[in-house]
């Protein structure tokens, strides 16, 4: 009986790790593409050189980093807000 809950534990704990392990793994991978080529004035025909697909998946992860710093700085300001919220009372 003890061995089955030990071994319950164990591939709990396992599956946890690992999932947290792809988690991180994955943001990081991601984190890495985020150095997309920035368009601008000057570089206006390099943009509009690239294919109708290119342009689509550049505006695709463009948009997807800005959600995801978004999102971040949404959290800190809730992480300040209750921080501010508790000196006060």
């Amino acid at each position: 009986m003890l061995l089955k809950v030990m071994i319950v534990f164990v591939l709990m704990f396992t599956f946890l790790y690992f999932r947290n392990f792809l988690k991180f793994r994955s943001k990081k991978i991601f984190f890495k593409t985020k150095n997309l080529p920035t368009f601008n004035k000057k570089n206006l025909n390099n943009w509009m050189n690239l294919t109708k697909k290119e342009r689509y998946n550049l505006s695709k992860q463009e948009s997807v980093a800005y959600l995801d710093k978004r999102k971040l700085l949404l959290e800190e300001i809730r992480k300040e807000y209750k921080k501010i919220s508790r000196g006060n009372s």
